[in-house]
């Protein structure tokens, strides 16, 4: 089968064997979605060699449980060992997990991968293939809501108006927040305004003296190091700030700025997928205005470099054109 690898520091469509796990599920990709973890780990994040991609929908082909097969899935990313205490609640932590695409397990970018059947969801009918690419995503955007409780009416700020600042910021205005998007591009600053997020921009922002200490809820999705400094001086005392991204890199901290005015620090990764797909079968966020690019699999190197380029948001994968 065909797949895009990175291995030896480069990124390459070739030929590899179908994954064949006789206790495991064998996908059919049909759509896949590049992300800003695939990039990162082109640039030296989590160190992983092999093949990239962790948000797609697919059709399984073979099933150590018959009743799987033919079905249109998505599926959790994280594949534990099944059986520790972590497991048993979602296996996002088992010491011993794999993660699709991401650590010690291929992922995505191919014509076939391999999953427990546990980690399996099915997707609605009513739901595209071009959506239901959203539902990892949105399951970590999701995940804020299991995290943080606080009352609808304070005032909340994510940092970041790319693929993930801008979906997180749909899943709290659909929660019954008013979130305020702070990014540095127009133009996707344009794409949240239009589905009814009130956004600004950094500069703009960071010169009002009214947005020192303004939230008590700020969100980092920004990707970059300088989001936390901006977050920290954001959040109110006894504030929570929710750290989304993942990079190659590292955050300066000054314990006094966390002590003193009693902040609340939560790292926030993966989320629950049937909450991500109850919000796409209630259209409750949307999702084509995110949508800059779709490509053949055939063109995935291509697809990468659309992907990185100033002004982009989601670019897709479309493996069977079928």
């Amino acid at each position: 089968m065909r797949a895009l690898q990175f291995t030896d520091q480069q990124l390459r469509l070739t030929e590899v064997q179908t994954p064949e796990r006789a206790d495991e599920a064998l996908v059919r990709v049909t759509r896949a979605g590049i992300c800003a973890t695939d990039v990162a780990i082109t640039q030296g994040y989590a160190g992983f060699s092999g093949t990239l991609g962790h948000e797609f929908v697919g059709i399984v082909e073979h099933s150590p449980e018959p009743e799987w097969v033919g079905k249109r899935v998505v599926g959790d990313i994280n594949v534990g060992c099944g059986v520790c205490d972590d497991c048993r609640r979602d296996g996002h932590h088992c010491e011993t997990r794999e993660v699709l695409g991401i650590v010690a397990r291929n992922g995505a970018f191919a014509e076939y991968l391999s999953l427990p059947v546990r980690n399996l969801r099915i997707v609605p009918d009513s739901v595209s293939d071009r959506e239901a690419v959203f539902a990892e995503p949105l399951a970590a955007a999701c995940r804020i809501l299991d995290q943080v409780r606080i009352p609808r009416d304070r005032e909340v700020v994510v940092f970041g108006d790319g693929k993930l600042g801008q979906l997180i910021a749909q899943v709290l205005l659909a929660d019954g927040f008013r979130p305020l998007l702070v990014g540095r591009h127009l133009d996707k600053l344009a794409v949240a305004e239009s589905v009814g997020i009130a956004v600004c921009r950094v500069e703009e922002f960071e010169a009002d003296p009214k947005s020192r200490q303004s939230a008590d809820l700020v969100v980092e999705a920004t990707g970059q190091a300088a989001g936390f400094g901006a977050a920290l001086r954001t959040v109110r005392p006894r504030g929570t700030v929710v750290l989304k991204s993942t990079f190659h890199g590292e955050w300066k901290l000054r314990a006094e700025d966390l002590v003193v005015p009693e902040i609340t620090i939560v790292g926030s990764r993966c989320g629950n997928m049937d909450a991500a797909l109850d919000l796409l079968e209630r259209r409750a966020v949307v999702l084509d205005p995110l949508v800059s690019a779709e490509f053949p699999f055939e063109e995935g190197i291509a697809a990468f470099t659309r992907a990185t380029t100033r002004g982009t948001l989601k670019v897709q994968l479309v493996m069977d054109a079928s």
